[in-house]
């Protein structure tokens, strides 16, 4: 009979299992299968992968339940299995221990983003947590493992989660990098104290990364925190042979390395991707001729304390850019779209930059757009803009196809070669266009990638670690009036507000009056707005924005005029005329206006601003 898991680990040093997913996957089962599934399906393979790991000498062996949340199952259809696939995970688990090895939960992370990089509030991710861990509850676990999680607030939302249905031990594991940091840059000085204060039981460490960088890690996290720790690193990289992902690192340097974990105050340790049973039968040999005191480490000896990040005060506002001065000062301003051109010859783009700073146009807009074909990023020609034409470029910058890491890269890359103004969209999946096999990655929403640039304004990045100097970055926003579901617009409009927007941009508007009814809705953030303007080419034109495009709004009456008018030209001039009406009309509304045309018409753009200042 087991004494009780705390116990156990007050008396000596305590083994888990290795890697459940590439030992089924050993095991002929396909990786675009759910893992978790086969708990109802396969459960005698589930089983047989614990049993040969409680013979090795695991002392804890964990569930089969790493993607068992509402979310990950949902995506193989099987969400509405999710109490069933979890509290078989624990029994199966509880079957195969026979009272030899004690049962974890296994809880990985949800597998999207949650707020502050994300749509779904913590709330939520609390609630999908909750139900996993109130069945694996339900199904006898001994303790929870929260794995393989990049996100502090995720995991905090998991550990709360976790607490409201149990009092059992948790272990709350962050996966690193090599370097040590999160993969979203969290630092161990950080997320260690963060994990104790959120009520974790220990904290520790897993995945990604093999035995050295991992006591290294470690190393670092003993300095911070009185709590015990725990380590589960993978066998060393895996190495692609004739297709497979095989991982190198032998049972004998893997128990080495447990060796050295033990005398860092880890009590709990294990493997993950790659570790066989073979392993785990090397780390229990090599655990139990250490023989460590747990009285090395007293559970209440003082964490040494973390050094504070001193950051420094944001750019004010009104220095950030001309753009950001004038409308601090009240100033209406205008600006044209140039679309980034196909291949890499920017002459013409420049030559049209150049003409419209003479013109007297404050800034161009240069859109992240997924247009079919090759074309040159929005970011490189608002560099060269800037650079060569010497007005200011507001840069479109979308979320599509970045993880967060690469867009911090991206925007700090950004401003050491000048740009300032920047507009953060969600972005469109692309376009079939030329390329009917390009998908898009959504790694984080526009409400996630202003906090990261507000964050880098007051000189963090995405993990909170200072990074010098703060950026300067003027952060505009996109709005749509006419979007179908107006409270939901609103809803985000406001988080946005919230996550440090400084000035709107809408979409194109058409319908005047409505736009006037949708200010109301948004006054109390009295932010600068821009208002998008777009000048119908042709008739044909008018009726596929009006019936093709979604979010928009034409009212019947202009699309009768853009009928009447007779050939391309007249249509052309009389989309123009619309599109002039309509500035005109907003111009006493918002505090600017931007024209946009389907071509990069630069004529067009101007005769539509002729006069508004």
């Amino acid at each position: 009979m087991l004494i009780k898991f705390m116990d156990a680990l007050a008396e000596r040093v305590l083994v888990c299992d290795g890697a459940m997913g590439t030992m089924l996957y050993a095991r002929g089962v396909f990786i675009n299968k759910s893992f978790d599934a086969m708990n109802l399906t396969q459960a005698d393979l589930v089983e047989a992968v614990h049993q040969d790991y409680v013979r090795a000498g695991a002392d804890i062996i964990e569930t089969n339940t790493f993607g068992a949340n509402r979310i990950k199952l949902g995506s193989f259809g099987l969400a509405g299995s999710l109490h069933e696939i979890n509290v078989a995970g624990a029994r199966i688990a509880r079957r195969a221990a026979h009272g030899r090895a004690y049962v974890a939960g296994a809880i990985g992370p949800l597998g999207i983003r949650i707020e502050p990089w994300g749509k779904t509030g913590v709330d939520e991710a609390r609630d999908y947590f909750k139900e996993q861990a109130a069945a694996l509850a339900e199904g006898g676990v001994d303790l929870f493992i929260l794995e393989t999680f990049r996100d502090l607030n995720e995991i905090g939302a998991a550990i709360d989660a976790v607490r409201s249905v149990s009092d059992l031990p948790i272990i709350a594991q962050m996966t690193t990098e090599e370097d040590g940091n999160t993969l979203d840059g969290t630092s161990p000085e950080q997320f260690a104290p963060e994990l104790e204060r959120r009520g974790a039981t220990i904290l520790g460490v897993n995945c990604a990364v093999g035995p050295g960088p991992m006591l290294e890690t470690i190393e670092r996290m003993e300095a911070v925190t009185r709590l015990k720790l725990s380590a589960q690193p993978n066998a060393g990289k895996p190495r692609d042979v004739e297709g497979r992902n095989i991982y190198l690192c032998s049972p004998e340097y893997m128990a080495s390395y447990a060796r050295r974990f033990i005398q860092h105050n880890v009590r709990v340790v294990g493997g993950c991707c790659g570790t066989t049973p073979e392993h785990i039968k090397q780390i229990k040999q090599a655990v139990r001729a250490g023989h460590p005191e747990a009285a090395a480490h007293p559970a209440h000896a003082p964490a040494k304390p973390t050094v504070p990040i001193s950051l420094a005060p944001p750019v004010p506002r009104d220095r950030k850019s001309r753009l950001a001065g004038e409308l601090s000062r009240g100033r209406f301003v205008v600006g044209v779209e140039l679309l980034p051109p196909r291949g890499f010859e920017t002459e013409a783009a420049i030559q049209r930059a150049r003409e419209l700073k003479r013109y007297g146009i404050d800034f161009v807009n240069i859109p992240d757009g997924q247009r079919a074909g090759a074309r040159l990023s929005a970011l490189s020609l608002a560099v060269l803009i800037e650079q060569q034409a010497g007005i200011e470029a507001l840069l479109h910058y979308s979320c599509r196809d970045r993880n967060l890491l690469g867009i911090q890269s991206d925007l700090l890359g950004a401003h050491a070669m000048g740009v300032r103004n920047v507009l953060l969209v969600t972005g469109d999946p692309g376009r079939v266009g030329d390329y009917p096999d390009a998908t898009a990655v959504f790694d984080v929403d526009s409400i996630g990638l202003t906090n990261v640039v507000t964050r880098l304004n007051h000189g963090a990045d995405v993990g909170g670690q200072a990074i010098g100097a703060p950026t300067g970055f003027h952060v505009g926003v996109s709005v749509n009036p006419a979007a179908t579901n107006v409270d939901e617009e609103v809803r985000r409009f406001d988080y946005k507000v919230e996550a440090g927007a400084e000035f709107v941009l809408t979409r194109p508007i058409f319908d005047v009056d409505g736009f006037e009814r949708f200010l109301k809705r948004i006054a109390h953030a009295r932010l600068p707005i821009i208002a998008g303007v777009f000048p119908f080419e042709s008739a044909g034109n008018a009726e596929f924005i009006a019936n093709e495009v979604p979010g928009v709004q034409v009212p019947e009456a202009l699309l009768e005029r853009m009928r009447r008018a007779d050939g391309l030209q007249a249509a052309a001039a009389e989309g123009v005329t619309i599109a002039h009406e309509i500035a005109a009309r907003l111009r006493p509304l918002v505090q600017g206006v931007q024209v946009s045309t389907q071509t990069g018409q630069v004529d067009s753009a101007l005769a539509v601003l002729n006069g508004l200042r």
